[in-house]
């Protein structure tokens, strides 16, 4: 059996909006709304869905730089969500993150090296010549020049800052990376080679990450497992192989056959959803996907609420009510 070392449990996270004078609460914007999933040491779990959907918040969360509004999530055997900030300072050594931007990540006053530096003597890892030495091993490990730790972030080009983003999440040697769209904002050709980069100091380093993304081409090369999210929640959840050739969920569907096909012999079947997203502060009744699915069964997905649960016994789960697994008690309703 593989080892656990994420467990999150019902988390959320609900922004709440102000109006008046007064800043009165009148309603929450849901953006991450009783999520669960695993993660086993050593692995990647893909986390992909459109733009809003909620996996940046999800990846913030974790580490507790938003606050959850409600749920577990438990590493290695301790709960985060429980911890005071002595116990959090001890926690972030375990636990880092890759920003989207890496610039605007960097603070544009501090060489490369001061930046990394900061990083050892605040954890008390590394002082002095250690701490030096320390610094020119992580840039090479990256695939940067010693004498890079002298520049100023805009010395350096887009590939070259995320991999120093990269060297800074791995100087305190953590067990757990959330990388939160590492590429997006890359040329290809430096996309490949950003995550060929994780994929070898994975190895290297026996290290496990959370991947988001919104590029399904790169998900599928990096990832062991998928979950594929929409307004807020976990709609499936698989072994990376199956999720992509066995797509249950008819969003999953919608998303894949918009990936492009490196090959100008084969065509794939757009599917063209209707309408737009619902608002997270203003989320559906039953399904949260039943206003756009193409698979709807009328009088009962704009009402009963789904259950994320494995499909046919095995480890493929799906909120879909298609799949009789799925199929809550009738007395467990959306209003």
């Amino acid at each position: 059996m593989p080892e656990i070392l994420l467990n999150v449990e019902n988390l959320k996270k609900y922004f709440p909006i102000k109006k008046g004078l007064l800043s009165k609460t009148v309603g929450y914007v849901k953006a991450v709304d009783d999520v669960s999933f695993k993660i086993n040491k050593g692995e990647t779990l893909g986390l992909v869905g459109e733009s809003g959907c909620g996996k940046t918040t999800i990846g913030r969360t974790l580490l507790r730089l938003i606050e959850p509004t409600g749920g577990k999530v438990v590493f290695d055997g301790q709960d985060v969500t429980e911890m005071d900030n002595n116990d959090l300072k001890k926690l972030r050594k375990d636990m880092q993150i890759i920003f989207q931007d890496p610039y605007s990540s960097l603070n544009p006053r501090m060489t490369v090296g001061g930046m990394i530096t900061e990083i050892l003597k605040y954890h008390e890892i590394a002082e002095g010549e250690t701490a030096e030495k320390r610094v020119m091993d992580l840039l090479e490990k990256v695939g940067l020049s010693r004498l890079h730790a002298r520049r100023y972030p805009h010395e350096f080009s887009g590939g070259q800052r995320q991999r120093i983003g990269i060297a800074r999440a791995l100087s305190v040697e953590p067990k757990f990376i959330v990388c939160d769209e590492p590429v997006s904002a890359l040329d290809v050709s430096i996309q490949s080679q950003i995550i060929n980069l994780l994929q070898d100091l994975q190895k290297e380093l026996d290290l496990t990450y959370l991947f988001i993304s919104h590029d399904l081409s790169v998900v599928e090369h990096i990832s062991d497992r998928v979950a594929v999210m929409y307004l807020g929640q976990i709609v499936e959840i698989s072994d990376c192989n199956e999720l992509y050739s066995k797509t249950l969920h008819p969003y999953s569907e919608a998303l894949l056959s918009a990936v492009p096909i490196p090959d100008p012999k084969q065509k794939r079947k757009r599917i063209i959803l209707t309408g737009d997203v619902p608002s997270p502060a203003n989320v559906p009744t039953g399904c949260y996907f039943h206003p756009r699915c193409p698979k709807i069964i009328k009088g009962e997905c704009e009402h009963i609420r789904p259950l994320l649960a494995s499909h046919n016994q095995t480890t493929h789960e799906v909120k879909c009510l298609l799949y009789p697994e799925s199929y809550p008690t009738k007395d467990i309703k959306a209003a």
